[in-house]
């Protein structure tokens, strides 16, 4: 079966996509990413075709500089400016995506959940899909926090009547990308409920683990918590001056590939670690970035790159300090890496608050974020050894899950079928 992956051209979404890409390609199918032109790159390395879209407005180089701009931003005008962006990505999905899966022969589509524009191209033409959570599974439930929101989880009455309060929100702000979409399908005869789908969906894959998810009230019944789909030697050949690292407990902080142009954010985390008795590692997440001009500006000696072999720096690490990605998490967690989180936005917000409710991390946001506050936090998880344990354990249970396997075996159960494929909850 010749299947099309639609996601985001972000690392942090092709990064698990083209993982999973790679082992249904392994299992006999052919597998195209379909995106703008600057996921073309990592879709070819992967091994995988690629086919482009929206390529007459965001030529190469266009989704990195939306990149760039982002990486500069928090909390509200982050979260803005990525929901413009899903805005531009719907648009270009719904006027292409349908001529290249007709010229191409593509027969199914695998659907990220920030590009649901894909979702409605496979009703439109009848093609089957599943949807794939790459971030966190943000699929809403009265028990939980909407992930964009820093809120605690909370049971009884009161907690769902502030996380209704906050779907709300979300349901409004995100109100642009649901109306570009709705238009299309009414024009299409369809009825206009994107937001509120019926499960047209043969299944919903989510990378996270199952214990990483707050009680739900509605488990859905085809939402699969399958665990991470990461690669093995995901680094590559990326080069790195072990000789530095000192023996030291190393912490390795990282702010990902998005939020990694907060300069002043990166120069408090080093204020807060430089009295401690580590060694401190900061990966500025991208190739263009002034390590030297950083290092200069930190207090203590922290070792600052442009880019690092993460996995790698993990696998030495004491701790992480992270803006709460879910990838960079998933890797601290399936490493035993106990974690500091500075949510910054998106689903960032609700990773963190996952990793501080199952005790595996603490959590600093950023409105509140000063070096005092910060070494706190890091103290109080490199000081009690709860935190390592509780990592490790979860570590062995990921180690036991093959996310990427089970994650396959249900779509190549929906697609051979065209039945749902149903969790057991």
């Amino acid at each position: 079966m010749h299947i099309g992956l639609a996601c985001p051209e972000l690392s942090g979404h092709l990064n698990p996509m083209t993982t999973l890409g790679r082992e249904l390609a392994r299992r006999g199918h052919r597998v195209t990413v379909v995106a703008r032109p600057d996921a073309e790159a990592k879709a070819l390395a992967a091994g995988l075709g690629f086919a482009a879209i929206g390529a007459a407005e965001f030529p190469r180089g266009a989704i990195a500089g939306q990149a760039k701009a982002l990486g500069g931003m928090t909390a509200r005008a982050a979260l803005g400016y990525t929901i413009e962006m899903m805005r531009q990505a719907a648009e270009a999905t719904l006027r292409d995506l349908p001529a290249v899966c007709r010229e191409r022969g593509i027969e199914a589509l695998l659907v990220d959940q920030v590009n649901p524009a894909a979702g409605t191209v496979a009703e439109i033409d009848g093609l089957p899909f599943v949807k794939v959570a790459n971030a966190l599974a943000l699929n809403r439930d009265p028990a939980c926090p909407p992930a964009v929101l820093p809120w605690r989880y909370r049971p009884g009455p009161l907690g769902r009547l502030r996380n209704a309060a906050g779907n709300w929100f979300l349901r409004r702000v995100t109100a642009p990308v649901r109306d570009a979409i709705n238009a299309h399908r009414v024009r299409h005869g369809l009825e206009p409920r994107m937001g509120e789908e019926a499960p047209v969906f043969l299944a919903e894959i989510a990378q996270q683990p199952a214990f990483f998810d707050f009680p739900r009230a509605r488990p859905e019944p085809r939402l699969h918590f399958t665990g991470p789909w990461h690669a093995a030697g995901g680094d590559g050949e990326m080069s790195f001056p072990w000789e530095r690292l000192d023996g030291r407990p190393l912490v390795y902080a990282s702010l990902g590939t998005l939020q990694n142009r907060l300069v002043e954010m990166f120069a408090t985390i080093a204020a807060a670690v430089a009295p401690l008795d580590v060694q401190l590692v900061i990966s500025l997440g991208a190739a263009d970035q002034d390590a030297a001009g950083l290092a200069a500006r930190c207090a203590g000696d922290p070792f600052v790159v442009p880019v690092a072999p993460q996995l790698a720096l993990l696998d030495r690490a004491a701790l992480a300090i992270t803006h709460a990605g879910l990838n960079t998490t998933l890797e601290s967690l399936a490493r035993g890496v106990p974690l500091v989180a500075i949510p910054i936005t998106n689903d960032q917000p609700g990773v963190a608050r996952r990793l501080e409710w199952l005790g595996l991390g603490e959590v600093v946001l950023p409105r509140q974020l000063a070096a005092v506050r910060l070494r706190h936090a890091v103290e109080r998880v490199l000081g009690d050894p709860g935190y390592r344990n509780r990592a490790r354990a979860r570590a062995a249970e990921i180690a036991d899950l093959d996310g990427v396997r089970r994650a396959a075996d249900i779509v190549d159960a929906a697609f051979r079928t065209r039945q749902p494929v149903l969790a057991a909850h």
